[in-house]
């Protein structure tokens, strides 16, 4: 069960609200001619337009772009005269360069509609400029991973496309020839956070350093400055700290002369710092890029900053900050439509006034959040909320609360969980087919092999019949090699596929079986109603375990407490490791009151001894919710997830009752399944009114 707060635990979408734009001070417009329609008037016979100067077109346009993080109307309006100049000066590759600025620009501010209609103009003669801004409007909607698919696609369509997969010699020969740096460089900026979002850091870290080398090329400060930045970021996620130093320091130094930029530099130093969990360095480097963002004027930068200090204060338990920083923050957000991190911000301020015991205010902020988008975050992260809104509302007393955000967080988690095994699945089969065909194309071409031998061999039978006979005898031996061969790889496959879905199914850290190999049990034994016990195991206290001596300690708790519930229960019992510190025990066939015996054989097994780790001895207890399944005493037939669901309840129960003990469901008071479903929505309330009698048992005191 994850705990409240956790330091990094929004650093990601937090860190991509700076992705999303490229803000730099605010530079003088540049030079542009008067407004006009974005299309290409019509040239006059009487008079040459004027030649432009390409090169400061170019770096205008990309200044511009750049300072519409902060600024879009203001970028918008003065791009809109340099494309049209442009397009009066016949240049229509230029033209579309400076349009994907535009692009870029509209898509900072609330021109994603118009930036498609330049998409559609772009279509037929510049298909890759098409792509990049469609790329771009995608990132806006916040889908992140359809930004970089058509970001590539995009790259691929430039003429000529930079090499940027290769190494800086190549992408110098590129840009000789004439490919767009500048829109390669936009694109990257898409690639990298799309690849991050699916969990493929080592790619990401290899386009964030060509993206570092195409900045250099375009010897733009702070270009180079937000690349290297992002690139450290990456690096220490992929705990590559020592590379990650040195180009946070290459970013910091970069960002000098430009104060937005030097903040937003800042808040990625914030956040390498917070994942070395140095609470000090983190707020330093916040502090002084919410200074610097302030002193610049770049209102979205301040709004990301204090975003970021909410999260960190909230983690720090100090949710009056938390809740004044984002109400800052808040405003700003609103104006530029950022509803990703606006949704980020409205949940840290509805957990910190639950914290701060405001109870209503916390329940209208969640009705707002509730009505947004629900598309704008995952499953999976939906269920982390709901996870910490139930840890905050049991830490302020408020069960029947707690208990509702557990009850959908787990439902939501149960869904992420079918959807990641169903994929593992899928590609699972997908392996197994593919070394299965590559199989049989081998027995084919050997099959092919040996009808030609045959062919020749009866050729040569009608010239010499003793060749034949001699022949004959030669292949059967080889004919029986080949088919005792075939058999071996059959064998050898099968071997395989057996080994990889034992390995599957195993927890690599506890070797004990996971949630897939349960799930393949139930199915196989419970696939309608549910006969057995369940034990759901907690371990108490385990994050301030890994905060104070560190993960490897964690581990080592980790592989003792599931060694010792190994050995508390029978041989034929199935150990599961549940998640993070959480152990589910599947007992087949045992009495109710022998149940309560076993609870309590655990909690003596684990806590009665200290574990050894690094830092030394450590005292460790946990908490235990029992039950028997069908429920006593009406015996009403359950589903294995809704016995699960019971177990985890009753586990929640015994936290809330100090830990260190085990709970467990004696009798429940419901004739059919609707009974049931109101005792589930309220169980403290079910407790109350002696609906639900329960067991306890005490844990040992400390060794």
């Amino acid at each position: 069960m994850k705990r409240l707060p956790s330091p990094a635990r929004r650093l990601l979408p937090l860190l991509l609200a700076l992705a999303a734009g490229t803000a730099l001070g605010a530079p003088a417009a540049p030079a542009v001619p008067a407004t006009g329609p974005l299309a290409a008037p019509a040239p006059t016979p009487s008079a040459a337009p004027a030649p432009l100067n390409r090169a400061e077109l170019r770096r205008d346009g990309l200044q511009l772009m750049l300072l519409a993080y902060d600024r879009p109307q203001a970028a918008v309006k003065a791009l809109r005269p340099m494309v049209q100049s442009a397009h009066a000066a016949g240049d229509a590759a230029l033209a579309a360069e400076l349009t994907l600025d535009l692009a870029a620009a509209l898509t900072a501010g609330q021109g994603a509609s118009e930036a498609e209609a330049l998409a559609r103009d772009l279509d037929a003669s510049f298909p890759g400029h098409a792509q990049l801004i469609r790329a771009m409007v995608a990132e806006r909607q916040d889908h992140p991973q359809a930004a970089s698919e058509l970001a590539r696609k995009g790259l691929e369509l430039l003429h000529p496309p930079c090499q940027w997969e290769h190494r800086e010699p190549e992408l110098q020969e590129s840009l000789a020839e004439g490919c767009d740096a500048t829109a390669t460089w936009l694109g990257l900026r898409l690639i990298g956070p799309g690849q991050q979002s699916v969990g493929a850091g080592a790619s990401a870290i290899v386009v964030f350093e060509r993206h570092a080398v195409l900045a250099r090329l375009l010897k733009m400060p702070a270009l180079l400055a937000l690349s290297l930045g992002r690139l450290s970021v990456a690096e220490h996620e992929q705990d590559q700290a020592e590379a990650g130093r040195l180009h946070l320091a290459q970013a910091l130094q970069a960002a000098q002369a430009d104060l937005p930029t030097l903040a937003r530099i800042k808040v990625y130093e914030g956040g390498i710092a917070a994942m070395r969990k140095d609470r000090g360095a983190q707020l330093r480097a916040l502090e002084e890029a919410l200074s610097l963002a302030h002193s610049a004027g770049a209102p979205r930068v301040e709004a990301v900053v204090r975003a970021n200090l909410a999260d960190f204060y909230l983690s720090a338990r100090q949710p009056d900050r938390a809740l004044a920083q984002a109400r800052q923050a808040l405003p700003a957000l609103e104006e530029f439509q950022d509803r990703r991190m606006e949704r980020i911000l409205r949940h840290n301020m509805g957990l910190a006034l639950i914290l701060l015991r405001q109870f209503d205010a916390a329940r209208q902020e969640h009705r707002r959040l509730d009505a947004m988008q629900p598309e704008l975050i995952g499953a999976a992260e939906r269920s982390h909320e709901f996870d910490e809104l139930a840890d905050a509302w049991a830490e302020t007393g408020q069960w029947s609360e707690a208990l509702k955000a557990l009850v959908a967080g787990r439902q939501l988690s149960q869904q992420v969980q079918e959807a990641s095994r169903k994929a593992q699945l899928d590609e699972l089969k997908l392996r197994y087919d593919s070394d299965r065909k590559s199989a049989e194309l081998t027995l084919l071409q050997r099959d092919g092999e040996l009808r030609a031998r045959q062919v020749a061999n009866s050729v040569l039978a009608q010239r010499v019949g003793m060749a034949l006979a001699l022949l004959t005898v030669l292949l059967l031996p080889l004919l029986v090699m080949m088919l005792t061969k075939v058999r071996q790889a059959n064998r050898q496959l099968k071997a395989n596929e057996a080994l990889l879905r034992a390995q599957s199914e195993r927890d690599p850290l506890t070797n004990l079986a996971n949630r897939r190999h349960f799930m393949a049990v139930m199915e196989q034994h419970a696939a309608s109603t549910f006969n057995g016990a369940l034990l759901m195991v907690d371990i108490d206290h385990f994050k301030h375990v890994n905060d104070e001596h560190g993960h490897s300690a964690g581990d080592a708790v980790i592989c003792e407490v599931s060694r010792r519930i190994s050995q508390a229960v029978r041989e034929e019992d199935l150990v599961v490791r549940w998640g993070g510190e959480e152990f589910l025990v599947f007992v087949p066939g045992v009495p109710p009151a022998q149940l309560q015996q076993m609870a309590e054989r655990i909690l003596h097994a684990v806590g009665s001894e200290t574990v050894q780790s690094p830092d030394g001895p450590l005292h460790v207890t946990v908490s235990v919710g029992f039950a028997h399944f069908p429920l006593p005493p009406t015996g009403l037939s359950l589903h294995w997830e809704q016995a699960v669901n019971w177990a985890d309840m009753v586990l929640y129960t015994a936290k809330a009752q100090g830990r260190n003990r085990a709970v467990g469901i004696a009798t429940i008071d419901a004739h059919d399944t609707e009974a049931l479903t109101q005792i589930q929505a309220d169980f403290d309330a079910a407790c109350i009114s002696s609906r639900v009698q329960l067991l306890q048992v005490l844990g040992p005191a400390a060794p």
